[in-house]
């Protein structure tokens, strides 16, 4: 099939033809110039208003990159015409296969914003020999696109979250939809403040916050009182990965503490090494660390009975009933307060105050992707590091919405991934 034919069946031009095909070398590699013309007696379109005029004169010719085929760099070339607009003076025109002033065509911008979701933004631009900034500008075009297209209007259950993203405790909040037939990232703040969540609220809408079934948070202060103000009448829950969280921060404290009590008395380290022992859960334990934990249990430790406690409230979450679940756990925050572990007394002081929000996780644990909220701040988190990083707040949020939004994609004629 001759190349023109194949050009018109994947990328055709109402309006417009192809020309002259020519090879040429630059810089050592091959290069595929391909000539584009207007049809006779088709008049140029207004770049802004869309309506035909009559021709003003011809700039001169512009190069527009296309996908490469086989290896080989695309280039389309086209004078671009300037036309007497009746309305907006004159302008220059529209062309269907590039937007604005961007040398990249429409179609190309599309191909490495989809390869972008497999590679990293440098990979990308390494594999089809283009640069680190052309990859961006695209993934940042198909963000703005699918942002622009997306619908909201189905959000019933919604995820909040914090990740951190440079040193010194800087934060971004993240908000995802955890409905069960769709999950998403819907927006992305700075820092973790009130005033971050409120500005989530006052774009989403208050039509489409009043539509909120359900709402899950961990117990971070600030977001418990936005949702309380501007969602009260949502079914919050706090999420079961960030209280298991604040066990495992409590036993590390009661380990480390009796570590330094033990060598102070002069007696055998026996908590050496233990540290991912007790942390674990039980099933995800080595070999070596499941001896090392029966070992430790048969010893009459603080550590270990902090541990027991632990893996005793597991059982709060197999409850099916909210009534049967509120009293194990109140039986459980008493026998806890008698502990005379401090670390300990602390979760179940905590868990009181916050005893509503945990009975309502039974309510909503059939009806909501609960566990969707952990496993997307994961992939936030890779998303991030791929890139090795993002100096700019901006970039790090298209990067996000890129790879965790499932936003809308413009349907072309062809696609080329």
């Amino acid at each position: 099939m001759h190349l023109k034919s194949i050009l018109n069946f994947v990328e055709p031009h109402q309006g417009f033809v192809y020309g002259a095909v020519r090879w040429r070398i630059h810089s050592n590699c091959t290069v595929l110039d391909i000539e584009i013309r207007p049809r006779k007696n088709r008049l140029p379109v207004c770049s802004k208003c869309g309506r035909q005029g009559p021709g003003y004169d011809t700039l001169p010719v512009r190069r527009f990159e296309f996908v490469p085929l086989w290896g080989i760099a695309v280039f389309f070339l086209y004078a671009m015409r300037r036309v007497n607009c009746a309305t907006c003076g004159v302008k220059v025109e529209r062309v269907p296969w590039a937007a604005g002033k961007n040398h990249l065509t429409t179609t190309y911008a599309w191909f490495l914003a989809r390869w972008a979701k497999r590679l990293s933004w440098k990979e990308v631009g390494q594999v089809f020999q283009t640069s680190w900034d052309n990859v961006f500008r695209s993934v940042k075009m198909a963000v703005a696109w699918g942002l622009a297209h997306r619908n909201l209007d189905n959000v019933t259950a919604i995820g909040i979250d914090e990740i951190a993203w440079k040193k010194g405790h800087k934060y971004l909040t993240l908000v995802y939809q955890i409905d069960a037939g769709c999950k998403r990232l819907l927006w992305v703040g700075k820092e973790r403040t009130q005033k971050t969540l409120r500005q989530f609220f006052k774009e989403f809408g208050p039509e489409r916050t009043t539509r909120l079934d359900f709402i899950c948070s961990d117990m971070w202060k600030p977001y418990l009182k936005v949702v309380a103000d501007v969602a009260g009448k949502a079914l919050h829950i706090i999420d079961r990965f960030h209280v298991m969280t604040h066990f495992g921060k409590a036993i590390d404290k009661v380990r480390a503490s009796e570590v330094k009590e033990l060598k102070a008395k002069g007696q055998q380290p026996v908590l050496t090494g233990s540290r991912w022992c007790l942390l674990k859960r039980p099933d995800h334990l080595t070999d070596k660390q499941t001896v090392k934990l029966k070992e430790l249990l048969a010893i009459n430790l603080k550590t270990v009975r902090a541990y027991i406690l632990k893996e005793d409230f597991q059982h709060f979450w197999r409850y099916k009933s909210a009534g049967w679940a509120g009293k194990f756990l109140d039986n459980w925050c008493r026998r806890t307060m008698r502990s005379r572990l401090v670390p300990m007394k602390k979760i179940a002081k905590m868990l009181r105050t916050h005893r509503q929000l945990l009975l309502d996780w039974f309510r909503a644990k059939e009806k909501v992707a609960l566990g969707a909220v952990e496993g997307f701040n994961n992939k936030a988190k890779v998303t991030s590091r791929k890139a090795y990083g993002f100096r700019s707040f901006e970039v790090l949020k298209i990067a996000l919405y890129h790879t965790l939004g499932n936003l809308p994609e413009l349907e072309g004629t062809h696609k080329f991934c």
